[in-house]
């Protein structure tokens, strides 16, 4: 298995961050969308193996053998703990957070080099894309489309973070502590971006520095998804609620986002059956996210290496 380089003295500019379980297809392809990255700033990749059903397979492997690759396996914990174990060992001044199942479009890293060298932001959302080969590939493109546009401020700041695109200095984080809220199954970027929030900053977004989203799932295997992740996000909203942060828009801005997403659909590369399968998305969330809330369901508090449940946990839900 690859490791870190111990012989090259050389610090990267970009340590891009990808934690992976059992994605190891889809990766090789966000692997090579990294390989062919045009007038490239010095980057460095670490996968963290968030305890897949079997290691980086050889096709991954191979990949070090042109590009500087660490590869760390650590038992299932999530991907908060994985996304900060590879902070911890990241060498670089920017840390770029990605999933398994983005590509980086050719400019992408050397867009993101200008606006790091021309900026003094202290973090940044990369422009997440999707994919329109299929309807529900479709149906991201029109969410991000239309979220990216209304959360984007006069500043040229964002009022929304992405972790399957997302940049920090990493003076911007204290490595002894963590980044990403390893009780958090899901919704961690979001908590991320509510922490930014409290500190007064933004996410600078990065508008030519794209990142197309992956979505290679069916319309039925998507929504599952999508419910399975409302019910785990309900922690991370749930800490949001105690901190006295209000993220969630506003039922007049929701319904214009409606109207422009059904504008927008009627682009033909789009099309009105990608609005209806994303209302059908939205509302299966939000449906999911209300009972569990009025039924008081929470996914289980998750055991910490001694064996105890976090405290702070208890706190926050109010057991």
């Amino acid at each position: 298995m690859p490791e870190e380089d111990p012989v090259s003295t050389t610090v990267p500019q970009f340590s891009v961050i990808i934690a992976v379980y059992n994605d190891w297809v889809r990766l090789k392809d966000c692997l090579g969308s990294l390989g062919q990255q045009a007038n490239s700033p010095g980057f460095e990749v670490i996968v963290v193996d968030d305890g897949s059903s079997e290691t980086a397979p050889r096709f991954i492997q191979q990949w070090a053998s042109q590009h500087l690759l660490t590869i760390v396996r650590q038992s299932h914990a999530g991907i908060p703990t994985a996304r900060n174990r590879g902070v911890q060992i990241a060498k670089g001044p920017i840390l770029v957070f990605a999933d398994a199942d983005c590509r980086f479009q050719t400019e992408c890293l050397a867009a993101l080099r200008s606006a790091v060298a021309n900026s003094p932001h202290g973090c940044f959302q990369l422009h997440l894309v999707g994919n329109r080969a299929t309807l529900v590939g479709k149906s991201e493109e029109l969410r991000l489309i239309t979220l990216q546009n209304h959360m984007l401020q006069p500043n040229g700041c964002v009022r929304y973070l992405n972790t399957a695109g997302f940049a920090i200095r990493r003076a911007e984080v204290d490595v002894g502590n963590r980044l990403f809220d390893p009780t958090v199954p899901r919704g961690e970027d979001t908590l991320l971006l509510v922490n930014l929030m409290q500190k007064g900053e933004l996410p600078f977004f990065v508008t030519e520095a794209i990142v197309q989203h992956i979505t290679p799932l069916s319309v039925i295997q998507c929504l599952r998804k999508d419910i399975r992740s409302a019910y785990l996000e309900g922690r991370a909203y749930d800490i949001i609620v105690s901190k006295g942060v209000h993220i969630r828009v506003k039922h007049r801005e929701r319904f214009q986002m409606l109207l422009d997403m059904w504008r927008a659909s009627a682009t033909p590369t789009i099309g009105r059956a990608a609005w209806f399968v994303l209302v059908t998305r939205q509302l299966l969330q939000r449906i999911t996210s209300l009972a569990c809330w009025c039924l008081r369901i929470r996914p289980a508090s998750p055991v910490l290496k001694d064996g105890l449940t976090d405290p702070r946990q208890s706190r926050v839900n109010g057991r």
